[in-house]
């Protein structure tokens, strides 16, 4: 369910204290009481809508702003507005903090006659549905050997002496047979001890 839009006396206020008073997205909707996502998001249409503070005058009638932060749809048909390219949008996506939200934003930016929020997320959701959910690798034997480190430490007792010493584990597997092996890399160890530990002789 959409929601409700605020009044445009309450869009002016968020304008100004932002733009005016210099006030954080934050702290703007600490003092009216509202989501900072909801700050974000008139911050954002005002930003692509290309107004500033103070408004023009022009602007001082309430239709007037309504219709430049909500402009009417395109009457262009649809396979002849821009379309988004789906394989950088993607991409894109693969990087931190990084959602649909602002890459949408973007491609409004690059267009003036962009389609809606819901439409960038329907079409994506389409588009990242036809790709192939595997990828398939063929490995010769005894061609590849594939190393990780298994993101954990872990203490191992000496049988003989009682010492705890800290390794860090990697496994390694053989691309063609699947055969793995597991290794403690200990952290403080020397000579032919070491050697052991890493090589097994």
């Amino acid at each position: 369910m959409p929601t409700e839009r605020l009044s445009m006396r309450h869009i002016r206020e968020v304008l100004r204290l932002h733009y005016s008073v210099g006030m954080s997205q934050r702290a703007v909707a600490r003092s009216l009481g509202l989501a900072q996502g909801t700050v974000s998001k008139y911050l954002n249409r005002a930003r692509r809508a290309g107004l500033t503070w103070p408004l023009r005058p022009e602007l001082d009638d309430d239709a007037r702003l309504e219709n430049r932060l909500y402009p009417p749809p395109s009457d262009r048909p649809s396979d002849e507005r821009p379309q988004p390219d789906w394989a950088l949008v993607h991409r894109e996506l693969r990087r931190p903090n990084v959602t649909l939200m602002l890459l949408w934003e973007e491609y409004c930016d690059a267009s003036s006659d962009s389609f809606s929020y819901s439409w960038f997320c329907e079409r994506y959701k389409e588009w990242a549905g036809r790709l192939k959910p595997t990828l398939r690798q063929v490995h010769v034997a005894g061609e590849k050997l594939f190393v990780d480190y298994s993101g954990h430490t872990m203490e191992v007792v000496d049988g003989l002496t009682g010492e705890v010493r800290s390794t860090q584990i990697f496994v390694a597997v053989l691309g063609a047979s699947n055969y793995f092996r597991k290794q403690a890399r200990p952290d403080r160890l020397g000579g032919a001890e070491k050697r052991r530990a890493l090589h097994g002789y």
